[in-house]
């Protein structure tokens, strides 16, 4: 089973992002599920939203506390909150920022990590460009999609089209394919290495 917890603020679209990436992991034939955890249910308060895939069904409800996958949609929480809590030694980390991992003062964290599971994208800004609005969880969807290779592009893409009307759907389409492309290339970057 696959556990992955999305971190964001309220207004990110944490929520969303992960029952976007429970449909398109169900729309693959697995069994899924997503579920949010609120504190403060205001704009800019930090939000937790957890999803698990797996091939058989799912009995777990409880939040994820050792997740496979963090998806980082707000780079202000890493001081803040500690996000990396229960992370495995062989985790996804996948952050929304335009810095690497060194610039974000992550060296210590990211040793000895295996460098094609961590990844930056700058979704934000890739969200502003294509769909106008600076969320940027279907972006780190497309990018989450190239860097675990779990999920394929056409998934997200489906879940996308589920999920908004079509105008709607049209930027946030482009803007997952973006980020995929950038993760993409990225990753084989490091592969190359």
């Amino acid at each position: 089973m696959l556990q992955v917890r999305i971190h964001g603020r309220g207004g990110q679209g944490v929520v969303t992002a992960a029952e976007m990436l429970s449909i398109a992991a169900f729309d693959e034939g697995r069994h899924a599920q997503a579920f949010p955890s609120f504190g403060s249910e205001r704009t800019g308060a930090p939000v937790v939203a957890f999803c698990r895939i797996a091939d058989k069904e799912i009995r777990l409800r409880e939040p994820v506390i050792t997740p496979d996958a963090l998806i980082i949609q707000d780079p202000t929480l890493l001081h803040q909150v500690d996000i990396f809590s229960g992370l495995k030694p062989d985790g996804y980390i996948l952050i929304n920022t335009g810095k690497t991992f060194e610039e974000l003062g992550l060296t210590e964290l990211v040793r000895g990590r295996n460098p094609a599971r961590l990844c930056t994208v700058p979704a934000t800004e890739i969200a502003l460009r294509c769909v106008g609005r600076p969320v940027p969880n279907v972006p780190l969807l497309g990018s989450f999609a190239a860097i675990s290779g779990l999920l394929k592009l056409e998934s997200v893409v489906k879940a996308i089209k589920d999920k908004f009307p079509d105008k709607v759907a049209a930027g946030n389409i482009a803007a997952a394919t973006e980020a995929y492309r950038i993760a993409r290339k990225k990753m084989e970057e490091v592969a190359n290495a």
